[in-house]
């Protein structure tokens, strides 16, 4: 196999290692076990760096870090791609503004998703993702449909989605952003939970979700 010459082989090196790192703070982060999940990073325009499938996290290099185009086809590394790499390429073709993706299997926001409820607005955090965090209908792991459906779920309103009896989809414009919109997911999913343990959580209402997008758009340092 071999990669087209129009790939920056400097950009290439930077998502690969991306990729290998953000696949160990997932898991330092609990945000999966054992090799559960995946991450992926945008290559240019038309590829993705994606991670390895079955392969302890821990043990990933750079190198190790599989490279497919934009329709899963696996052009370059060692180990084959990540059996969901139709998602995530799924998402890249549906998202123009999407330069990463991650996918969890924390264990709060999973809990959701086995209930095949959506996280409802009682943190203000969940501005990052949209006025929720949604549920896309079960269908077979590392199946064109699981990819159809998480996309048809986020569509171009929504940074995360759930995947019932499954886990968590997010995205960001970059891979890190993706892991922090990930973050926030799970963090949002465990306030939920326990707001609804001890009664009935305070809902956010759309207008101020709107407000809320629209700080946090210009949010951290310009």
């Amino acid at each position: 196999m071999t990669l087209p010459e129009t790939i920056d082989s400097d950009e290439l090196a930077q998502n690969r290692q991306t990729v290998a790192d953000t696949g160990r703070d997932m898991l330092e982060q609990e945000l999966t076990k054992g090799t559960g999940g995946n991450v992926s990073s945008r290559v240019g325009d038309d590829y993705v760096a994606i991670s390895p499938s079955g392969v302890p996290y821990e043990e990933i290099t750079a190198d190790d870090v599989p490279i497919v185009d934009l329709e899963a086809t696996h052009l370059a590394g060692e180990y084959e791609p990540s059996a969901e790499s139709a998602m995530h390429t799924m998402v890249y073709q549906k998202r123009d503004d999407v330069g990463g993706v991650v996918h969890t299997h924390s264990p709060y926001a999973s809990t959701f998703a086995s209930l095949s409820e959506p996280v409802e607005p009682s943190h203000y955090l969940i501005a990052f993702i949209g006025d929720k965090i949604p549920v896309a209908p079960y269908e077979t792991y590392g199946t064109p449909e699981l990819g159809a459906a998480a996309v048809d779920t986020l569509g171009n309103e929504y940074n995360a989605c759930l995947l019932e009896n499954h886990g968590v989809l997010a995205v960001g414009e970059t891979l890190p952003a993706a892991f922090e919109t990930a973050l926030m997911v799970e963090y949002c999913s465990r306030i939920h939970y326990q707001a609804l343990s001890i009664g009935e959580p305070t809902l956010l209402p759309e207008e101020e979700i709107e407000t809320l997008t629209d700080r946090f758009a210009g949010y951290g340092q310009q």
